[in-house]
């Protein structure tokens, strides 16, 4: 597997026969978008990947990422034909579900989304949560006003079958509000998203999630904190870079990315981070790979 694929990797359709399976980070930060001169290198939009296993288009998350997505869907030397994509949401938190209106193809009526997520309040269904950013009090378009063909889906833990070869596993994850972590496998290969996560106190708890990762591919893992920091900082619903590690290298995992960036973590910070990983990857010496997330990064499964 490439790793690091060039950031102005241009997708094509899949020749007929030829199948393909690849991830593009469009936004790696955590609670807030945070641009700015301290965060060009890394990128200061908040959670969204795109991911691409045969002609079957899957986007998790509706970060502020989602809106240079769109702009690139929008044009046709990416994309060939109309939008039509399955969406996974993690949660309903603001940082990972702000960016849809933003998201240029629910403006085509020739645009069809399937989203689906979990059940994050008694109150209100996942459309009903997403329909509140389109309230005219926030936005100028109401959601019944967009051209695309929207549906949406409830879902738990469990499987998905999408269809050609295309499986979806789902587990829960320890945060303050419902959120699902994701294991999308095709082909044999295996990428898993694990966003918003911190340790359980019960390692039983932790072991369940262990399994879930076993052997993934690519393992994109929340990393907001360092362990000091995480120290003031339980119960938020986040996980060290650390611990993360740990818990990579346990579950012998091949391709490890640090995700889910704090807003105030500078480049230079990062870039720290990341040297400081890959030099105790070496040491393991279990062949695993590490890498901090940047907007652009392409993963060529």
């Amino acid at each position: 597997m490439s790793l690091f694929a060039k950031s102005h990797f241009r997708y094509n359709t899949p020749k007929s026969g030829v199948l393909m399976f690849s991830v593009r980070f469009w936004g790696v930060r955590g609670s807030m978008p945070c641009p700015g001169p301290e965060t060009v290198a890394y990128g200061g939009n908040t959670s969204c990947l795109e991911i691409r296993a045969g002609k079957r288009l899957l986007i998790v998350d509706l970060g502020t990422g989602i809106r240079p997505l769109g702009d690139r869907l929008m044009s046709k030397d990416y994309w060939d034909g109309p939008v039509e994509a399955d969406i996974f949401v993690t949660h309903t938190h603001w940082d990972h579900i702000m960016g849809f209106p933003m998201f240029t193809p629910i403006f085509s009526k020739d645009t069809k989304l399937f989203v689906r997520g979990p059940v994050s309040s008694d109150e209100d269904d996942l459309g009903s949560i997403i329909d509140a950013h389109f309230s005219h009090r926030y936005w100028p378009v109401k959601q019944s006003e967009l051209a695309a063909t929207i549906e949406f889906d409830e879902i738990k833990a469990g499987e998905i079958d999408l269809g050609d070869g295309i499986l979806i596993k789902s587990e829960y994850l320890n945060h303050p509000l419902p959120c699902l972590g994701f294991r999308f496998e095709f082909e044999g290969k295996s990428v898993v998203t694990i966003f918003d996560h911190e340790p359980y106190p019960d390692e039983k708890e932790n072991e369940k999630v262990l399994k879930f990762i076993e052997n993934a591919d690519v393992l994109i893992h929340d990393s907001q904190y360092t362990a000091e920091e995480f120290k003031n900082r339980a119960g938020w619903g986040h996980s060290s870079f650390e611990w993360v590690f740990e818990s990579a290298v346990k579950a012998k995992i091949k391709n490890l990315i640090f995700f889910h960036h704090d807003p105030n973590r500078s480049d230079r910070q990062l870039k720290k981070l990341e040297k400081q990983f890959r030099c105790r990857a070496a040491k393991t010496k279990t062949g695993i790979k590490t890498a901090v997330a940047w907007e652009g990064l392409v993963l060529d499964i």
